[in-house]
């Protein structure tokens, strides 16, 4: 990239200038928000939904998930089941290439369903994998039969007040701001799904934790074929974030106007020698080195049953955190099962899992910046007609 270049990058990805058919800055960059993505946020129950069902389902859509890939697909049958099936469309092979982590996704799926069925006076009872699971992988075969019952006696979870306004908060952490012991409490606390969750907000500990978790974020990115899926899943822009309103997200004006010069786009983020591919990198980093505490979760074993109580379990913890105005931010790369990552793999579960279980989840917490929705499908973009084998 050429020194002019250069400027021009640092000068427009730090919103310096923005020009757009003649008007301000201002009112270009107010325009750029993906509004239709995040339309599903806004319809979460809404009174559209009169079955129940899809009432519980528009809020399940908003689950947190590896990459955004939103894997899940739904059946109704009758009027009272839902067949949850998986997308393999959806697969992460270098990064995820055994399903384990969009296992976890499926898992916050289902507990945000129940936990929105709930609230409108439906017990849901679950049958998962009834035709049974691969350690391989996910299949077409469903992840789970559920069975939805009025019943005057389910209990209302109080954490499912918090689901609209849960975030993935990606950004720095007020590094003189430390998380209270109270509030990595109240995130231990509320696993119901045979998740053992552990946390440290012991500064020596986190220092050792920002630089394994910096690692292994270096790690992924500098693999060729694992950054190569993340940049492959790249959505530029208003445009592209309303047209896949999957992947990872990179709103606003600055990027547009960077994207349409040619200066960031999914060609340069993959040269390695390119200005883009460094800011990148940097972007990541940087954030990691502000983290305030560190949270995780492990499970005796790992199978795919294991897998979604993690999965229920991990967004009740990123609930709870939500509840205490505390920003969430999973930070799950080392434990991802390419060889790249075997070494520092194998540190975690040293450190974390000493009885042979499986560190499922590992997310860095803080208080930091408001984050915005992550981008969502339409729950109506999900259902899949007829039963799914």
């Amino acid at each position: 990239m050429s020194s002019l270049d250069r400027r021009k990058f640092l000068m427009l990805a730090g919103g310096g200038v923005v020009v757009a058919a003649g008007a301000s800055a201002g009112v270009f960059a107010a325009t750029r928000t993906p509004a239709r993505a995040l339309e599903p946020w806004e319809r979460a129950g809404a009174p559209a939904y009169a079955d129940p069902r899809m009432r519980a389902l528009s809020y399940a859509i908003l689950a947190p998930n590896p990459h955004n890939r939103q894997p899940w697909t739904v059946a109704l049958e009758g009027d009272d089941t839902v067949r949850i099936g998986f997308d393999n469309a959806r697969q992460l092979p270098h990064t995820d290439p055994y399903d384990r982590q969009l296992t976890i996704g499926m898992g916050c799926f289902l507990e945000l369903m129940v936990m929105a069925a709930a609230q409108d006076g439906h017990r849901v009872d679950l049958d998962l994998f009834p035709a049974g699971t691969s350690p391989d992988g996910l299949t077409g075969a469903p992840v789970a039969v559920a069975r939805f019952a009025q019943d005057a006696a389910v209990e209302r979870d109080p954490l499912f007040a918090h689901v609209l306004a849960r975030r993935s908060a990606k950004g720095s952490h007020d590094t003189d701001r430390p998380v209270p012991q109270a509030g990595l409490d109240a995130m231990i606390r509320v696993a119901r799904h045979g998740t053992r969750v552990g946390g440290t907000l012991a500064p020596d500990e986190i220092a050792q934790w920002r630089e394994l978790t910096a690692n292994a974020l270096r790690i992924e990115f500098e693999t060729p074929r694992t950054y190569k899926e993340s940049v492959d899943l790249f959505r530029i822009g208003k445009r592209e974030i309303n047209a896949n309103p999957d992947g990872i997200e990179l709103p606003g004006a600055p990027l547009e106007v960077l994207n349409a010069l040619g200066l960031f786009t999914r060609q340069t983020a993959l040269d390695t020698g390119s200005f883009a591919y460094e800011q990148g990198l940097a972007s990541v980093l940087g954030p990691v080195a502000t983290s305030m505490g560190f949270v995780w979760s492990v499970t005796g074993d790992n199978s795919r049953s294991s897998q979604i109580g993690a999965g229920r379990d991990w967004v009740r913890i990123n609930l709870a955190a939500t509840a205490q105005g505390i920003s969430f931010h999973p930070l799950s790369q080392s434990l991802q099962e390419f060889a790249e990552m075997e070494p520092l793999y194998t540190e975690v579960h040293e450190r974390l899992a000493t009885d042979g279980g499986t560190v499922q989840m590992l997310a860095r917490i803080g208080y930091g910046p408001a984050a915005g929705p992550t981008p969502r499908w339409p729950l109506e973009s999900r259902l899949v007609e007829g039963p799914q084998s």
